[in-house]
């Protein structure tokens, strides 16, 4: 299967809202585009760049996308310099193990390395066993795991 990866526009949006919707179906649906328009309209998230990069088949319909972006640090990275950070990372279903998401992985580097980065960093949720071997079969390694507690007051 054909495809390519490209730095998302403003036109892919409506389509990047429903791979979002599915990447945390946790996330009320109306607040995705408003998420999506500032990097897509100026490389930023807040004051640090970012990028949504998507692939693409050869029909133009889009199958999964990365977010990348700056931090300023992350967790098991070298504190002295900034880390390019997955923030999202998806692929359809129906598009999985063909390679797509691997080189979403490779391109999301790249951006990171064009903008000074010698590390980066991501995340998944402590159950997704799926993506946790994912990001080990393309080179990353856990470096902490973590339980969040919350209490009402």
């Amino acid at each position: 299967m054909a495809f390519r990866i490209r730095q998302a526009q403003l036109s892919d949006r409506n389509d990047l809202v429903k791979m979002r919707a599915l990447l945390w179906p946790d996330t009320p649906i109306e607040e995705l585009p408003s998420e999506l328009t500032p990097v897509l309209q100026t490389g930023l998230s807040g004051a640090l760049p970012a990028a949504i990069l998507v692939s693409q088949n050869e029909s133009g319909e889009l199958t999964g996308f990365p977010d990348v972006g700056l931090r300023s640090h992350a967790d098991g990275c070298d504190p002295s310099q900034p880390v390019g950070y997955i923030e999202g990372w998806f692929v359809y279903e129906a598009f999985r193990n063909r390679g797509i998401g691997k080189e979403l992985m490779r391109a999301a580097e790249a951006w990171a390395r064009g903008r000074g980065c010698r590390e980066m960093a991501s995340d998944t949720w402590i159950d997704n066993e799926a993506s946790q071997r994912a990001h080990e079969a393309l080179g990353f390694e856990a470096v902490d795991r973590c339980v969040n507690f919350r209490k009402p007051l």
